[in-house]
Formats: C-alpha cells, structure tokens, sequence
C-alpha cells in the first residue's frame, strides 16, 4: 500500500471514529444546533415587527433576510465541539496510544476536522429546515442552492481548522470551551442580524472589513437569488486564509506535541 493509500485509510478510520462519538453522544456536538435555532426564534418572533418595519418590510422579510445570518452563526458555534474534542483527546491520554501505533500522524487532526465538518454542516441543514418551516422562502435556483452548499463548507472547513489549533493549545476541556468564544461571536459585530450600513460609523468599518460579513452577504445573495458582486471572492478569500492559517498553526502544534 503506497503512502497516500495508508493516510486515507487512517484518515477514514479516524473519521469514522469520531463520527461513533457523535452518534453515541449528540447532545456534544448537535446541542450546537440549539443556540442558532433558538436566536432565530428569538429575533424572529420578538424582534421581527420591529427590525423588519425599521428595514423596509415585516417579519416575513426580516426572516428571509436574517435565516443567512442564522446559519453563518450556527457554523461559527459548531467550532466549539472540535476545540473540545480535540484538547480532551489530547488530555485524557489516547493520543500517546496514537502515537505509538503504525497510523499516519496526520491522520488524527484529518478525521477530527472531517468528522467535525460533517456533524457542522447536519446543524446547518437543521437550521435551514427550521427557518423554511417558519416561512423562510429563497428565489435561489439549483445551482444557486449548491453554491450555497459550496460555500457554507469552505466556512465551515476554515473555521474548524482554527478550532482544532485553539483546541490543541488548550490545556483543559472547560478552556477549549472558551477560546472559540471570540470565533462565535464576531457573527453579532456583522450583517447577521442588521445590514452594516446602519451601524455606527466605526462598527460600520468593522463589520465591513470582518470575515463573517462578506460570508453572511455571499450566503444573503445566494439564497435570494440575487447578485452578490464581490463579497463571493472576498468570502473564499478569507476562508482560503483562515483554512492555512489554521492546518498551519493545528500542525506545528501537534507535530511539537503540545502539552503544557
């Protein structure tokens, strides 16, 4: 078997392994599922009227225009189950198993990272399916749809990459649990719930130039099936950076066998 037919079978092994976890505990990773769903029953039902009459619309328009929003959310929430799983491998002590095994080194941060994807985008099928039985409705066509798809993946991708770095530079589970916080909430600081043009001028300037916007507006224009000019290659733009800077920092981390 060549070396890269040993990394995939590793890597699928892993991923399946982590894929039993999810099963056998789903609160862990689909309660990630819950925060999303219930802002959007939150913001949509108490704050609906309002918002949407302030934008132009009413409740129906604000939740078509808020569901993008909703999901980006949820994708950046679903970082917290990687960061755990991962430091929690890392204390408990499996890793050193790992390690003295004939595997691919590589092969356990690959089948976290995919595993975590999988169970991420579930969450946001679940999200979607929520906001269309409350009345979400999308002009989007089927290759719009698949856009969509495309995209929320490479989020999700990048942003579980970077969990996985501030999980291996966690020391405990309860801290793990934290540093992803900061990823969770830049959604709120951009056009998720409000367009960035109502903002005062300096959050104005943030929310315009953060990741999470053009995400969020590339995803907006997606699902309603208009334009979306250059927030699409601007969101791959960060999502690119985000995916390196993440593999990369998750790899000197692993690879110097952090452990402090």
């Amino acid at each position: 078997m060549s070396s890269l037919a040993h990394a995939v079978n590793d890597s699928a092994t892993m991923l399946r392994r982590n894929l039993k976890h999810a099963v056998r505990y789903p609160a862990v990773g689909f309660g990630s599922a819950m925060t999303p769903i219930l802002m959007l029953l939150l913001f949509v039902y108490a704050f609906g009227d309002s918002i949407g009459a302030g934008m132009g619309g009413g409740r129906d328009a604000y939740l078509d225009y808020l569901t993008p929003g909703i999901v980006v959310m949820g994708v950046a929430a679903g970082s917290m189950s990687t960061s755990i799983a991962i430091c929690s491998d890392m204390t408990e002590g499996i890793i050193n198993r790992f390690r003295t095994m004939d595997i691919t080194r590589s092969s356990f941060m690959t089948g976290h990272v995919l595993g975590s994807v999988v169970q991420t985008m579930v969450c946001a099928v679940l999200v979607v399916g929520v906001a269309l039985a409350l009345g979400f409705r999308s002009a989007a066509t089927p290759l719009e749809w698949l856009a969509a798809a495309g995209l929320l993946t490479a989020i999700v991708f990048a942003v579980t990459w970077l969990s996985a770095a501030l999980g291996l530079l966690s020391k405990t589970v309860e801290s793990a649990s934290n540093k992803p916080l900061l990823v969770q909430f830049l959604p709120f600081l951009g056009s998720a719930f409000v367009p960035a043009d109502s903002m005062s001028p300096g959050l104005r300037w943030f929310a315009e130039n953060q990741p999470f916007t053009p995400m969020t507006e590339t995803l907006r224009g997606l699902l309603s099936g208009s334009a979306i000019g250059s927030s699409g290659w601007i969101a791959l733009a960060w999502c690119a950076g985000i995916t390196v800077i993440g593999y990369l920092w998750s790899r000197s981390l692993f690879s110097g066998g952090v452990r402090r």
